[in-house]
């Protein structure tokens, strides 16, 4: 990988990790739908003069009920289901359950589209990402309260995020990406608007949680997206996807150093555990022939 290939993927890795960190901090002042809104409409603004430039949202209007499908699987409900769920769990356990993403999709890919997908190395990925979420949920609920409702949440999360990409593959791959995400994310910020002008703040939030918003819309969405896609053309969209091994990561640290929050044998057992599941799962058939790979991007 080229220097600017590694300096894009280390800083991808870390865009789409603080997310986590900044929900927790803006979900005790502002709504979720007004969080998912604001995070769309000035992400969608901001992105709008690269689709423009690009002459990408003519194509996407095209398609408009499959980018449709797309923005709600991979925005509009992922992201009020995750600030949900940071109202009960840590951040950083979000942000592990969610490291799951890659076993999600080969599961999907293997049920509903391609049965030869699973080769031996990724059966035993599967099992092993499942008795690593087994040891992560197990081992915390030893030393903290868990919260079921939050973490069947971040599992349907998990679901989304990879069914999302798959859709983006198989009925949007035509299109440019940075019209599929503009309209996407234009669309998801019309669709919040009746619920954020039913859910406004009786009082102004404080600059830490607006200034978390703005983060979670410029930096960790529109920027974020923009790099993303610089990514993928430095180096290709399977390998790109690799960040999702390390995006959990991130929210772990930052959840421990910033939140206090603690360092559980669930996190120490557990997490390790699922990301060498979630490797396995997803490693390359030994055969060259042809096969629909499970494209997944955990981000929040």
């Amino acid at each position: 990988m080229s220097r600017r290939g590694w300096l894009l993927f280390v800083l991808m890795s870390v865009l789409w990790g603080i997310p986590y960190y900044f929900i927790k901090i803006a979900v005790r002042e502002v709504s979720g739908p007004d969080i998912v809104f604001a995070r769309t409409f000035v992400s969608a603004l901001l992105l709008l003069p690269f689709a423009i430039r690009a002459k990408a949202l003519l194509p996407a209007l095209r398609a408009w009920r499959w980018v449709l499908v797309f923005g709600v699987a991979e925005m509009a409900i992922p992201w009020l289901l995750i600030v949900d769920a940071e109202r009960k769990l840590p951040s950083a356990l979000v942000g592990m359950l969610i490291s799951f993403v890659p076993l999600a999709g080969t599961a999907i890919v293997w049920l509903f589209l391609d049965r030869s997908v699973l080769h031996r190395a990724r059966v035993v990925g599967l099992a092993v990402g499942i008795a690593g979420v087994t040891l992560l949920l197990g081992l915390n609920a030893l030393s903290q309260p868990t919260h079921v409702f939050s973490v069947l949440e971040a599992f349907l999360v998990t679901v989304l995020y990879a069914g999302a990409p798959i859709v983006a593959d198989r009925k949007l791959k035509q299109i440019p990406s940075v019209g599929v995400i503009t309209l996407s994310l234009l669309a998801v910020a019309i669709g919040y608007l009746p619920l954020v002008l039913l859910t406004l703040p009786h009082s102004v939030p404080s600059a830490k949680a607006l200034g978390s918003v703005a983060v979670l819309a410029v930096v960790c969405t529109a920027i974020a997206f923009i790099l993303f896609f610089a990514l993928i053309a430095e180096i290709g969209p399977l390998r790109a996807t690799v960040i999702t091994f390390v995006n959990p990561a991130v929210a772990v640290v930052l959840g421990v150093l910033l939140l206090a929050e603690p360092i559980t044998w669930g996190t120490a057992v557990g997490f390790p555990t699922v990301l060498v599941g979630s490797w396995l799962a997803t490693r390359p058939a030994p055969d060259p022939g042809p096969e629909l790979a499970a494209e997944t991007t955990a981000h929040a």
